[in-house]
């Protein structure tokens, strides 16, 4: 990506703020807050066109603009944190933290978040690091996320049909959306590279378009994707089956979201994958 805007990053209170560096603009903040799960919210789209992400929306309050949630390790839940009204009990907690300070080089934001997840006795069944490369440009911003996940005990990660790192935009049904993926469709459940929403931002009208890439050496890549009725997105890697993490293993994914200010065609969506794709 050419023509980078400078950015700056401050550590603050259970988290960190990127700015631009010339003018303050605000790009992203995590959050990681002891006792709680990570995520990213405010994410700004480029070209002033609005905040892309919602925080604890009323239809799902457990969600949190970009963030990972996980369900039945073990039996246990990390996803809905304890707020379903479907499934009040059986949910675990988090405790998160920024490692180390963030890194800006090259026009680029780098950062680390770590995570334990714990069952209801308070027992941790993993912990996971994320880290977090940032870059914008005029038209566009690049979040790359490099997510390894380590079992303590022997681990069963159950079928469930999402799970993994997931995007919550801030859908209207008034103003509506869509979403299409790599191969053409738009419906939950379905096999892709990526998948691409589109909608207009509700703070000022004009449309973003968001896009999530899975790589190809991900785990069972391309794996299927959950599209919700909101179109919430993101790759679900257990929604094809069951699988097992032994004690102390570790499984890394990689990931992509590419945000445009303005809305962007299948063509574009495509490019970006096969860049991102052609990465070591």
């Amino acid at each position: 990506m050419s023509d980078l805007i400078a950015l700056k990053a401050t550590v603050v209170a259970d988290g960190i703020e990127i700015v631009r560096a010339d003018n303050g603009g605000p790009i992203l903040t995590q959050h990681a807050a002891e006792g709680d799960r990570p995520y990213l919210h405010p994410i700004h789209a480029p070209n002033g066109a609005g905040v892309l992400t919602e925080n604890a929306p009323g239809h799902h309050p457990w969600q949190h603009g970009l963030y990972v949630g996980l369900n039945d390790v073990n039996g246990v839940g990390f996803w809905s944190e304890g707020l379903h009204p479907k499934r009040p009990t059986g949910d675990g907690s988090f405790s998160s933290r920024i490692a180390g300070e963030p890194e800006v080089s090259d026009g680029r934001v780098t950062w680390v978040v770590e995570t334990d997840y714990l069952d209801e006795a308070g027992e941790v069944l993993l912990d996971d690091s994320q880290f977090w490369t940032l870059a914008a440009a005029s038209d566009r911003l690049e979040l790359d996320m490099d997510w390894t996940l380590h079992a303590h005990p022997d681990l069963v990660f159950g079928e469930y049909e999402y799970g993994g790192l997931f995007l919550r935009m801030p859908y209207r049904a008034e103003t509506g959306g869509a979403a299409i993926d790599s191969e053409g469709q738009s419906g939950t459940g379905e096999r892709a590279r990526w998948v691409a929403v589109t909608l207009p931002l509700p703070d000022t009208g004009r449309e973003a378009t968001a896009v999530l890439l899975d790589h190809p050496d991900n785990p069972d890549s391309p794996v299927p994707w959950r599209i919700d009725n909101e179109l919430g997105i993101g790759p679900s890697p257990s929604a094809s089956g069951s699988w097992e993490l032994p004690a102390d293993a570790r499984r890394r994914y990689r990931y992509r979201l590419v945000v445009f200010g303005a809305p962007a065609d299948a063509a574009a969506a495509d490019e970006a994958w096969h860049r991102y794709a052609e990465e070591a």
